[in-house]
């Protein structure tokens, strides 16, 4: 087995892994796949369309790209693409960009405004489609990133789920690429030589504390092999009581045996 085989060995084994673990796909699923034309959500389509062949249950599946208008967005490259691999498929046209440029002070960062107003364009497409899950690209990286962002910046302990339901709770959101290395997909990327189109909103802006985090968990990597596998075991390892969070543990109701004794009296 070469290397180009057993790195897709290695994706389709953690693919599995997170739709197993977190019981993604059942039968007479409807799949809505996000496409947005980077290295990611390439992949997942890859492994979507491979479990839907080797799976035991029955579920379909359907590509759908954003187009957000951004200048020279290359408009005919995700749909020869998905026509020649036989794939049903729905380009939606929104002009969230013009939206984003205006409403984004300068020198501010993009990303917050598009990924609302692209996430809620998405769910409602994906009810329109008759869709009962939707499909995103995020993968083992991007979660842990998540996880920092909100641990130095937000003032939360908190990253994205591999499933979780939206808040109308009419649909369920996969990230089937939970337990899969940026790295692999990279090098699965490569090999596939997908046309990968770039984004022009968030690419070009290069002071994102996204990348900032990124920078160190890659500087941990290096130092200490194998932090970031043991990273996202602990945010599987969760102890509320070993945490301040009164809504996940009961503080007020600990009383110690002297306390009780005293109380009985």
């Amino acid at each position: 087995m070469n290397q180009q085989q057993q790195n897709t060995k290695k994706l389709q084994k953690f693919v599995a892994q997170a739709i197993k673990q977190y019981s993604m796909i059942e039968n007479g699923d409807k799949i809505m796949v996000c496409l947005s034309g980077g290295k990611d959500s390439y992949t997942m389509l890859d492994m979507l369309l491979y479990f839907q062949k080797v799976a035991p249950v029955h579920f379909d599946l359907i590509a759908v790209n954003l187009d957000q208008k951004q200048p020279g967005f290359p408009e005919e490259v995700l749909p020869n693409y998905l026509s020649k691999l036989q794939v049903a498929y729905k380009i939606i046209e929104k002009n969230t960009y013009k939206v984003v440029m205006d409403k984004t002070p300068e020198g501010k960062t993009t990303c917050s405004l598009c990924s609302r107003l692209r996430r809620g364009t998405l769910y409602e497409a994906a009810k329109d489609l008759g869709c009962n899950k939707l499909a995103l690209g995020h993968h083992k990286n991007d979660i842990l990133e998540t996880f920092f962002l909100n641990f130095f910046f937000s003032g939360k302990l908190e990253t994205m789920s591999p499933k979780f339901k939206n808040d109308a709770g009419d649909l369920v959101i996969l990230r089937p690429l939970a337990f899969c290395k940026e790295s692999d997909i990279e090098k699965f990327s490569y090999h596939r030589n997908y046309p990968i189109i770039p984004c022009n909103l968030c690419g070009s802006q290069e002071n994102l504390q996204r990348k900032k985090v990124k920078e160190m968990i890659s500087n941990w990597e290096e130092e200490f092999p194998n932090r970031n596998a043991i990273m996202m075991n602990a945010l599987q390892n969760v102890s509320p009581s070993h945490l301040l969070d009164t809504a996940l543990y009961d503080f007020n109701s600990l009383k110690n045996k002297q306390n009780e004794s005293t109380l009985i009296s």
